[in-house]
């Protein structure tokens, strides 16, 4: 059972939302709130697994909120779908790691597939009181897709597609098996966003899917390289050497 709380300051949002999860039985509304206060209250007071937040509310917004939230030690912060009419606060809400982003008016199934995400970052890795400080970005469970901006459109990219990422300078390349995105984002910062089970560091300018990982090679030049099932060969510091050893072995 997943208890959730709705957040919205138009009562007939908060109904409707309801009207959508009424035969979903692993849904529990346990309250409703109208202003940010009261969702931060109500939250502490719940502790519900899920908060359908929207952007726009008397007071503060929703990202006050999961900042509010974020900084209360005693407080697990929940899986966080944000509601909105408003679709240029899209990056904004997966940088605090937001499950899914629901423009109005949103239709049932377009519902479940995000209540779906949920229940399989549940799966992932539990969060614990104080999971998330400071400005909200940092992580507090991991992601399975990276949202950026690119040539004027929103992508999301689902992590599962990245075969290896590279670091350019300020920016990180995404690599996939057809393409490949630039991203500003840092290698420590994106690390920290990914299942360490599946994604791994091997160099200070590497990370590579484990998945796609086909061998490790010694060259000629004495330097050690990982080879990907593509036949890309992605540089292995020596420092990483061991580590990816030990990930392999559990393979």
């Amino acid at each position: 059972m997943i208890h959730a709380v709705v957040a919205d300051d138009e009562v007939l949002a908060r109904q409707k939302l309801r009207q959508l999860l009424r035969d979903d039985r692993d849904i529990e509304i346990v309250g409703e709130s109208a202003t940010a206060l009261e969702t931060i209250e109500l939250v502490k007071a719940t502790n519900p697994e899920l908060l359908f937040l929207d952007i726009r509310m008397p007071g503060m917004d929703g990202f006050d909120v999961v900042d509010a939230l974020a900084n209360h030690a005693d407080v697990s912060l929940p899986r966080i779908i944000f509601t909105t009419a408003y679709d240029q606060y899209a990056l904004r809400a997966f940088e605090v790691n937001a499950v899914d982003y629901l423009l109005k008016p949103f239709t049932l199934e377009r519902l479940r597939t995000a209540i779906e995400r949920v229940r399989e970052q549940s799966q992932v890795k539990p969060q614990g009181a104080g999971a998330a400080s400071g400005n909200s970005k940092s992580v507090n469970f991991y992601t399975n897709r990276i949202v950026f901006k690119s040539r004027g459109r929103i992508l999301f990219l689902p992590v599962s597609d990245i075969r290896w990422i590279g670091a350019e300078g300020n920016y990180v390349r995404l690599s996939t098996a057809t393409e490949t995105h630039l991203l500003r984002e840092t290698m420590a910062h994106l690390a920290e966003r990914l299942d360490p089970r599946g994604f791994l560091r091997v160099h200070r300018s590497f990370i590579v899917n484990l998945k796609y990982v086909k061998e490790v090679r010694r060259e000629t030049d004495g330097d050690s390289v990982v080879i990907m099932d593509s036949g890309h060969k992605v540089a292995l510091g020596r420092s990483y050497r061991a580590s990816l050893n030990q990930q392999l072995n559990r393979a």
